[in-house]
């Protein structure tokens, strides 16, 4: 029978079958069958009775007689004989075959759910355990920086700020040392860190790279409480080459300025190769785990809790979701270990400033795509005797670079200076004309005092 199904009409071989028979009579065939005649009687085609004989009817009950112990004997042998034969007779020893067999399959099983349970890998969707374990290490970063604008021949400013991510790497017995991004901390006025506790404390410089995007700043052991300093660790940095497609990975960053946040998601390619906006290509890792605007310089993570990823909005652009790219550790860790042995640089006096003895051009983008000249500083003439031309800086050089900051611009390169005093040393890249298109140079430039009549 079918559940929650209705029939209509009569079901056969059914003890609770519905229905009714109208006018049923029965009676026994001399096989010992009972037949069911439906409807009553006929009418008037009833036959008359006949007479019986009175010799007919002992003869007839001895038939019958005869008859039913034959059937009663061969329905006998045909019942044992089926029974033999389809087993229906339980000996002992059926008995323990049945057993024995059934405490086989049993024990496969048994065997066959071990050995899938083996097999499993499980992959557990709580990562609180380990956001707990590394957000200490997770900082937020605002980057304070004055805007200029050019607007009909005049020049405005105006005050702006940015927010983004940083990640604990090192202490030593005077600073505080943390990783993020180069586009997170060039250019900056000042640059605001906040820690876990809530608490905010002043950063400087200490190296960049333009290329990787990478940046280390540092901050004073001596600005920050000693609750603060019981409240924050330094991050643990894996290996980007043991990744694996599918890999389950966590992002950590101040996402849009609202302080720190958690996404995860998987690892979605590697080794993808990416055209950087300054021109420079690297391999990234690709992750579908929400990296926005304010997660850059913020952690990726393994489900161990170590850091296997800067994480960078910039890299890919933003106008694809579900796409978003890490610079691996791997490849980052030897330049964080370099930026991380620079001198921490700050703001020095304004007339205690560097001179480095040019007159420049800038070459917009729009001059660089008229004339297919790289973006940055174009050198018109360089100052006899001056700190420029004792490191070799040429006429018709374009500066690109200021100590592996990128300089686009003569706003740039002015908000570099302002933490390089005279004697300080820097390395220039400039991009040099030779045989018909540009080449990079890098070059040694010790910066000399400003003379009196250009102050």
């Amino acid at each position: 029978m079918y559940e929650n199904d209705n029939f209509s009409g009569y079901e056969t071989g059914n003890e609770n079958t519905t229905g009714t028979f109208s006018g049923v009579s029965a009676a026994e065939s001399a096989n010992g069958y009972t037949t069911y005649q439906m409807g009553g009687s006929t009418g008037n085609n009833t036959e008359p009775k006949k007479t019986k004989k009175h010799g007919g009817y002992f003869r007839k009950a001895m038939v019958s007689v005869s008859l039913g112990l034959f059937f009663g004997l061969f329905a006998g042998i045909g019942f044992y004989a089926v029974q033999q034969g389809t087993g229906m007779l339980k000996t002992d020893t059926d008995t323990a075959v049945v057993s024995e067999i059934a405490a086989e399959a049993t024990t496969e099983s048994t065997q066959s759910s071990v050995q899938s349970a083996t097999n499993v890998t499980y992959v557990e969707s709580d990562v609180s355990d380990v956001v707990e374990k590394v957000m200490p290490a997770m900082v937020s970063i605002v980057n304070n920086f004055t805007e200029t604008a050019n607007v009909f021949g005049q020049q405005y400013t105006q005050e702006e700020a940015a927010s983004g991510s940083g990640i604990i790497v090192g202490k030593t017995d005077d600073e505080l040392l943390i990783v993020s991004n180069n586009h997170v901390v060039e250019s900056a006025d000042t640059l605001t860190v906040t820690f876990i506790d809530g608490s905010e404390a002043q950063a400087q410089v200490k190296g960049l790279d333009s290329d990787m995007d990478l940046a280390v700043i540092a901050v004073s052991l001596n600005d920050l409480s000693d609750d603060t300093k019981n409240a924050i660790t330094v991050a643990t940095l894996g290996s980007s080459d043991d990744l694996k497609l599918g890999e389950p990975v966590i992002a950590i960053g101040n996402a849009l300025g609202y302080g720190q946040s958690v996404t995860n998601g998987i690892v979605s390619a590697l080794n993808r190769e990416i055209t950087l906006e300054n021109g420079s290509t690297g391999t990234f890792i690709q992750t579908n785990a929400a990296i926005n605007p304010g997660n850059s310089g913020g952690a990726l993570l393994n489900m161990n809790g170590e850091v296997i990823g800067i994480n960078s909005n910039k890299i890919g652009g933003t106008t694809v979701e579900g796409m978003g790219y890490a610079i691996p550790i791997t490849s980052a860790s030897p330049i964080i270990a370099d930026l991380m042995e620079r001198q921490t640089r700050t703001k020095v006096a304004e007339d205690e400033v560097g001179y480095i003895g040019i007159s420049l051009q800038e070459v917009t983008s729009q001059i660089s795509q008229m004339y297919n000249m790289p973006e940055g500083i174009y050198v018109v003439s360089v100052e006899e005797g001056s700190a420029a031309a004792n490191a070799g800086i040429m006429k018709g050089d374009i500066i690109t670079k200021f100590d592996g900051s990128s300089i686009s611009s003569y706003s740039d390169l002015q908000k570099t200076l302002q933490y390089y005093a005279a004697g300080d040393s820097a390395t220039i890249t400039v991009q040099r004309p030779q045989n018909g298109e540009y080449v990079s140079v890098e070059l040694n430039l010790i910066l000399g005092s400003r003379p009196a009549d250009r102050k």
